[in-house]
């Protein structure tokens, strides 16, 4: 699997409630997308919880070939031509814990980490994976992702809940839609 997100920053006076509409329009498109595990539409408003307004999608892929047709099609073509163009972030996935009920997601969290030189990555990756699975079993997270990027050597985690919290550590959001296609099993 493959974690992927870009962000768009919006002017401090851009009204939200375009991206708000756009999401409730365009969000379930791609419910049943293929190759998707699940996207999460995520937004942060200047004043709370944020610096700035974002459009910061986040997706896990079942494969590379899912984040391609994706990412050189029309929608993201679209995409570009309306906000610009967005670097995207990539991470192998680690561990993926995915509730049954995801789409109640109404909150998100996310922590870059640095991976220290010459650590021991095999160490590292068994208890990022074990955490993530106590996220969803025993914290209440809806889902909960750990994955790693090789060139930059950062690592991501990343999860969604059914209730906001300030005190969560990491960057927040607020969801606006969870694309998970029907069928789709949880890990």
């Amino acid at each position: 699997m493959i974690a992927m997100q870009y962000s768009f920053t919006l002017p401090a006076d851009y009204d939200m409630s375009i991206i708000d509409r756009r999401i409730a329009e365009k969000g379930p498109l791609l419910d049943n997308l293929p190759g998707l595990k699940f996207k999460a539409y995520l937004t942060a408003r200047k004043g709370s919880r944020s610096t700035e307004n974002l459009y910061a999608p986040f997706y896990v892929w079942d494969n590379e070939s899912g984040m391609m047709d994706f990412i050189c099609g029309d929608g993201f073509a679209n995409l570009t031509q309306s906000f610009g163009w967005p670097a995207v972030r990539t991470w192998f996935v680690w561990e993926a814990q995915i509730a049954r009920n995801v789409r109640e997601a109404v909150a998100a969290t996310r922590q870059l980490r640095e991976t220290p030189a010459y650590a021991p990555l095999a160490d590292l990756r068994r208890r990022e994976s074990a955490d993530v699975f106590e996220d969803v079993e025993q914290n209440g997270a809806l889902a909960s992702i750990s994955a790693f990027e090789p060139t930059t050597w950062t690592r991501v985690r990343f999860q969604l809940w059914g209730e906001r919290n300030s005190a969560r550590p990491g960057e927040t959001f607020d969801v606006g839609h969870v694309s998970f296609p029907e069928g789709a099993q949880s890990d």
